[in-house]
This record gives structure tokens, sequence and C-alpha cells, in this order.
């Protein structure tokens, strides 16, 4: 059998970590992209031939590293997942609201959270559609709520990773490229946001959620067991959003 490909922004930490491990388990090849050169701790084999360097706040850099990862895929690509995201904070850690938000960070958040997404589905579609591949954009909880920590850039880019992925299931359909996003909740990673468990008191669940679980998630919407699903937007977050 021809093995999977999958294409992955954000991969240095928590989700993205966890997700290239979960389909590197499985027997994908995982191309990795983020700002950092490839890491050597990481523990699949391959991984810095299968590692792209790009920095999606630079449109321009967005755009030149297409090809690059077009040489990388040989004609086809099974899955892009968008996990790249950016939420800055103050000074003081606070977040970020509208009121306080200086336009070169609303411009920054926005081409790494959401037209990042866009540039890379749109230079891939070929090779997305000789796959009748899929793809999953990371949204969040903050993307339909006030978040006590997630700044309004982030936010609304969330909100609007949201709408992409309806008007690209809308699109990509007629390809049979599949196009669906998750939101996760609150994740444990290796930097948690002072004051976390008091929200994890409010989580039915009454837990952190686990990047392997975000994972889980994210390669069976890539996986045939989910072939029929598309336009839609699983939440992951413990009941949250109850």
């Amino acid at each position: 059998m021809t093995q999977k490909t999958m294409l992955l922004t954000g991969a240095s930490r928590g989700i993205g970590h966890a997700t290239v491990r979960r389909f590197n388990a499985e027997g994908w090849r995982v191309i990795t992209c983020s700002r950092q050169p490839f890491p050597a701790e990481c523990p699949w084999g391959g991984g810095a031939e299968n590692h792209v360097e790009i920095d999606l706040a630079d449109p321009n850099d967005t755009i030149r590293a297409v090809e690059v990862i077009r040489e990388k895929l040989g004609g086809r690509l099974d899955a892009l997942v968008n996990n790249a995201g950016i939420s800055p904070k103050g000074s003081e850690g606070e977040r970020l609201n509208t009121l306080e938000t200086d336009l070169k960070t609303w411009g920054h958040v926005f081409h790494v959270n959401f037209f990042a997404s866009v540039v890379l589905a749109r230079g891939l579609k070929d090779e997305l559609a000789a796959a009748r591949g899929a793809i999953v954009n990371v949204t969040s909880i903050a993307g339909y709520r006030v978040h006590p920590f997630a700044g309004a850039a982030y936010a609304t880019s969330k909100a609007a990773l949201k709408a992409l992925t309806r008007e690209m299931a809308h699109d990509f359909g007629p390809l049979g490229v599949r196009v669906n996003a998750i939101a996760p909740g609150e994740i444990e990673t290796a930097i948690l946001s002072p004051g976390t468990d008091k929200i994890v008191e409010q989580i039915p669940l009454r837990r952190l959620g686990q990047t392997e679980e975000v994972a889980q998630t994210i390669f069976f919407l890539c996986s045939d067991a989910s072939s029929y699903i598309s336009g839609t937007e699983i939440e992951i977050n413990g009941g949250q959003h109850v």
C-alpha cells in the first residue's frame, strides 16, 4: 500500500507534537512546518528530512514554502492539518482586548491563524485532490465565547477559521477533499495560564484535556472512518461549552 502523507503546521509543541506522534505511529509520513529548525529530541524517524522552516506570519515566506512542500510531496497529499496559532499577551501576561490590541498585532495574528491556512490549502489543492485527502483546521473554544486568557485577535481569528472551514468544505468538496475543524478547550500543555485551575472547576468532566485526545480526533477526521464527514467542527472540551 502507498504510504499516506500528512502536512502539519505548528508541530514544535503541544497539540502539534502529539499529532505528529499519532500519525507516525500509524505509519504515515509526516511533513512538519514551524518557525524553528527540526528539534533533535523528536522521536519519529526521518523528521529532519521532512521538515520545512516557515514563518506563517510572512505571506511571502508562506507562498515560497508552498513550492518547497510541493517538491517534497511527489504529487499527492492525504491530509493537511492547519494547527499553528499564536495568542499574544500584554506586558504582564494579560489578555489583549479590542481596545488595547494594535493593528500590527491584529495583522500578525490573522496571518498566522487564518490567512496561512488559505494559502496552504489553495496552493496544495491539486495534491489534496489527487489523494482525495482531508483538511483539518484547528480552531478554539475562544472562537465562540469570550475567554479569560485568549485575546480578541486570537478569538476572532479562530472564529474566522471556523467560517473558513465551512466555505472550504463547499469549495473543495467537488475535488473529493473533505474539510473539517476541531475546537479544543482547556488542554494540558507545557505552558498553562495562571487561573486555569478555576476554569477546570467549571468543566463537566472536571479535568484538563490531553494533547493525545486532540490528536486522536484529528486522526479520525483524516482517516476513512470519517469519509462522509465534511464542513463540521468537533468541540474537544470535556463539555465546557454546555
